[in-house]
């Protein structure tokens, strides 16, 4: 956002928490934006940006359209790369989660329009840090929304949302799709970021990296088989994190 805006001559106003990964700060300050850390979470952030909006343009997770139609595509790009058939699962770092609803909704439009399986839509699995998960939690109490997280801690940036405004619509997904939310730990994730560089090639971000952790925890519980085609979304490079 913030070099969009310095592209089109708007200021972008970015408030983000003290403990935000460095390289995301720093490229905030590189393109010129009006940049503010808060102490706490991205829930105290997001509170100090709309007491000071200035009649500004609320870019927040789901407060506006547009990030949502545009992570729907990752979800038409899943259809065609799998020649119009769905994976069995798709397993997705959830913090804000648009891009878990936006790929349910892909499936759910290709469905209607006829161009995919109307049988067969992949199972939408929830991966959140054992340190903050409010959705893990809400599921398993068999609740249509989610407390607070209180005291969330993880190294996972993009995880670490303690009550995401998309509650209801995760919660949604995940259930319309048969699938579920599962947890794992920090040790998990960084063990997940080695293997995955070591074996593929793939430095992914710590949120990319639950995906596989999750994966691994969901073959040896048996939830998932090993000649089911599951699809791990990483959501970043792991050059944002100085680790």
């Amino acid at each position: 956002m913030a070099f969009y805006c310095a592209r089109a001559g708007i200021t972008a106003y970015v408030y983000m928490p003290e403990d935000t990964p460095e390289v995301c700060k720093r490229e905030c300050k590189a393109a010129g934006a009006d940049v503010h850390f808060v102490k706490g979470t991205i829930k105290d952030a997001g509170a100090l940006a709309k007491k000071e909006n200035k009649n500004w343009f609320d870019m927040s997770t789901l407060k506006e359209p547009y990030r949502l139609e545009g992570k729907k595509t990752m979800g038409l790009e899943i259809a065609e790369y799998f020649k119009w058939e769905a994976p069995d699962a798709v397993i997705y770092p959830t913090g804000g989660g648009t891009g878990l609803i936006g790929i349910w909704k892909a499936f759910q439009e290709l469905k209607e329009m006829g161009w995919v399986n109307k049988t067969k839509r992949p199972r939408m699995i929830t991966v959140q840090s054992s340190g903050c998960a409010p959705i893990v939690k809400a599921l398993e109490e068999k609740k249509n929304t989610a407390e607070e997280w209180k005291n969330p801690k993880t190294i996972a940036a993009g995880l670490k949302v303690p009550h995401p405004f998309a509650d209801e619509l995760i919660l949604k997904t995940i259930r319309e799709s048969n699938g579920t939310a599962v947890t794992v730990t920090d040790e998990e994730i960084l063990q997940s970021v080695r293997t995955l560089a070591e074996t593929e090639g793939v430095y992914s971000c710590p949120e990319g990296a639950a995906t596989y952790a999750a994966f691994e925890n969901l073959i040896h519980s048996g939830y998932l088989s090993s000649d089911e085609r599951v699809l791990l979304i990483n959501t970043g490079s792991g050059l944002k994190y100085l680790f």
